[in-house]
């Protein structure tokens, strides 16, 4: 193991990194408790075995800056005292000391104190291990539980938080958001005619070129069925509807065959754009029923195109 001695005094701190290194360790030596922080930050010790009584700062201090370290691994925490300082004993370990050594220290007692170290490290360690895969297995499961398993797209539930969070950033910022709701053309027709498996395949080459189309600020989910959303986080409607008739485009430059069309075409889309101004009393319900409006026009004036709501325009 690699071990912290930290002690003022040059002879028992001499003895004892002869004794540890007699032992297969490696030692970390510091001369006070100032040093012995800075070194413990740099060497990542796994056992610290330090004096009561030091210059800069005493034993109990540092083990509790040991122990207030989160990122550090867990160090096993030996404080070495003379028979007169035992009565600190207590106070260190409330300060967070595993364990107690003292001087003149009996060499088989020094080695129970790390066969202890030794265990309660590992343990410690695994348990650390375990926790942050505890924790990366439940960063995975809530990104799962937010995306939409066939196209790969943000769902529902993660549209309506982060609308929710760029309502309040805009409020916060002066600056507004856009979105687009998109809907394939025909869609029903196209599932009647070539099935649903090959719509579902239609459902996930849409959104791929949703996300290809898409900048950095821009972020896409599937609103529901064969209706996909996106967030322009930067734009005013302006912008956003130039934005979406790039990406509307890019869907019918895909060349997808429509068997339901009469005479044969391709698979578009529609979309409403609609804008949340920063000084705008509504909600993310208003501003997606005024994207939905918007829609609705754009199939009503002949589909594959884009239309824009304008604020207001429902009340």
């Amino acid at each position: 193991m690699k071990i912290l001695i930290a002690d003022d005094s040059p002879t028992p701190r001499l003895i004892l990194r002869r004794e540890l290194e007699r032992l297969g360790h490696e030692c970390v030596v510091a001369q006070d408790g100032n040093e012995a922080w800075e070194l413990f930050q740099r060497s990542i010790p796994d056992v610290v075995v330090s004096d009561w009584m030091m210059p800069g700062m005493d034993g109990d201090e540092l083990c509790r800056r040991v122990r207030s370290d989160a990122a550090a691994p867990y160090a096993y925490f030996i404080l070495h005292t003379s028979l007169d300082d035992r009565r600190y004993v207590v106070q260190g370990m409330e300060a967070g000391a595993d364990d107690y050594l003292t001087k003149p220290f009996d060499p088989d007692e020094l080695t129970s104190r790390l066969i202890s170290a030794a265990r309660v490290t590992v343990l410690h360690r695994r348990l650390a291990r375990q926790q942050a895969e505890l924790e990366r297995l439940n960063d995975m499961l809530f990104e799962d539980s937010r995306h939409d398993r066939l196209t790969g797209l943000g769902n529902r539930r993660r549209q309506d938080e982060d609308l929710e969070r760029l309502v309040e950033q805009a409020r916060r910022s002066g600056r507004p958001f856009s979105v687009a709701l998109f809907d394939v053309d025909r869609f029903k027709q196209f599932n009647d005619t070539a099935g649903h498996g090959a719509g579902d395949n239609v459902l996930r080459s849409v959104a791929a070129a949703l996300i290809r189309t898409s900048r950095a600020t821009e972020v896409a989910y599937r609103y529901g069925g064969e209706e996909l959303l996106v967030a322009f986080t930067e734009e005013d409607l302006e912008g956003a509807t130039l934005a979406a008739d790039r990406m509307r485009s890019a869907i019918e430059g895909l060349g997808i065959r429509h068997p339901g069309l009469a005479p044969p075409g391709v698979v578009t889309v529609s979309g409403g754009v609609a804008c949340f101004e920063p000084g705008s009393a509504e909600d993310v319900a208003t501003l997606l029923e005024r994207a939905d409006a918007a829609l609705y026009e754009a199939k009503q004036a002949g589909r594959n195109r884009v239309a824009t709501g304008a604020a207001g325009a429902l009340t």
